[in-house]
């Protein structure tokens, strides 16, 4: 790659970007599932610019092409919901997931006093999973949703340290 990935602030203009990322990258998921009513894949562009309003979002950019992004919001009590994090597949396994995930936790510890931070992925999302843990995510919760998934919710205390297992 010639040029290099930089992490911003998602804004408004970004909406439409994201939001064909995230039904490409969404779509190997509803294949693992068998299900592709997922709300990621049915979500509209007003949804997720209000979505953007609410919350924080960051893309990471090649040039001028979102290839990644992520989103969530701090709730009442300190937790730190992280949503959504997504990587253009040709540009997987470059490391842009994991510096999106440290560079949202440090936004979300500094600007709103995050005591945790919580995600959650399908139980069958082995990538997901590896990532996450990779970070300093433990498993906490398992609940099925009726269909084909089961989610998977990880937590961290904000200031836990993340670590990378060797592969």
């Amino acid at each position: 790659m010639g040029m290099s990935v930089t992490i911003s602030a998602a804004t408004a203009q970004d909406a439409e970007q994201i939001l064909k990322l995230q039904y490409l990258c969404y779509q190997s998921e509803a294949e693992l599932y068998g299900d592709y009513s997922i709300e990621p894949l049915t979500q509209t562009l007003d949804a997720l610019r209000a979505e953007l309003a609410e919350g924080h979002g960051l893309v990471a950019r090649l040039g001028g092409e979102v290839v990644a992004s992520v989103r969530g919001g701090v709730d009442a009590s300190g937790t730190a919901r992280i949503a959504k994090l997504i990587v253009h597949p040709r540009m997987q396994r470059h490391g842009i997931g994991g510096r999106l995930l440290t560079a949202i936790e440090a936004k979300f510890a500094a600007d709103a006093a995050a005591r945790r931070f919580q995600l959650f992925t399908g139980h069958r999302s082995e990538g997901n999973l590896r990532l996450y843990r990779s970070h300093g995510y433990v498993a906490v919760s398992t609940e099925p949703t009726g269909g084909a998934v089961t989610v998977v919710t990880l937590e961290k205390e904000a200031g836990a340290r993340a670590y990378v297992q060797s592969a």
